[in-house]
């Protein structure tokens, strides 16, 4: 079973649940999203990434600046504990985790959730590795992929029960889209996912042959 699938298997099952409104309500933000070129503006492979510091679910500070004093690091941006779709992104990058150390690489996710709500993330999903918080978004900025959710989404997002701003303790609605970074222990981005469409995610695969190539144990393409 691969990331895909898994992936694939929810989207199906939750479509069969949410009425036809619902539904294209979800088209239409996903084509407006993109439209507006956020893709075409996030940072790539070949960037130099911008350092940052935050907290994890204990307060700690991280920083990228300490992170890539060890080796590479591996940047996985959510949505939040609320998306089912991230949460089995994060349990299969946590199942690829032994391979990301022992490649010498760090792996982290963030989201724009509050310490607490990335604490719940962290032991719902059994996480070994950093859970930062990006209180408004600011990271999520600097690379290029925060967003407000459409107008016509919110309503619906809060019948859902998934109220952004009660989760995130601010008044915004924005978002991340989910994007994943393997970057270099220059602060190079080596790979680079954004997709608008939240059901789709990198295969953690990807991630590790990434870390692989940077480490000269495969070459690239």
């Amino acid at each position: 079973m691969t990331l895909a699938t898994d992936l694939d298997a929810m989207r199906r099952a939750f479509m069969t649940k949410v009425p036809t409104e619902i539904r294209e309500a979800m088209r239409r933000a996903d084509s407006s999203l993109l439209a507006s070129g956020i893709v075409e503006g996030a940072l790539k492979t070949g960037d130099i990434v911008p350092d940052f510091a935050l907290p994890d679910v204990n307060g700690e500070t991280v920083s990228l600046t300490d992170l890539l004093k060890s080796g590479p690091i591996v940047v996985s941006f959510y949505r939040g504990g609320w998306c089912p779709y991230c949460n089995l992104e994060l349990r299969a990058l946590q199942s690829v985790l032994p391979q990301i150390i022992r490649l010498g690489a760090t792996l982290v996710a963030i989201s724009p959730q509050s310490p607490d709500g990335s604490l719940t993330t962290s032991e719902k999903n059994e996480l070994a590795f950093p859970v930062l918080s990006d209180d408004g978004s600011s990271v999520a900025k600097a690379f290029g992929i925060a967003f407000d959710l459409a107008e016509e989404l919110r309503p619906i997002y809060t019948r859902l029960n998934d109220p952004l701003p009660a989760m995130n303790g601010t008044d915004s609605w924005m978002l991340p889209i989910p994007a994943t970074y393997v970057i270099g222990q220059n602060g190079v981005i080596a790979l680079a996912y954004v997709d608008v469409d939240y059901r789709k995610r990198l295969e953690p695969t990807v991630v590790v042959d990434a870390l692989r190539r940077l480490s000269g144990l495969l070459a690239w393409p």
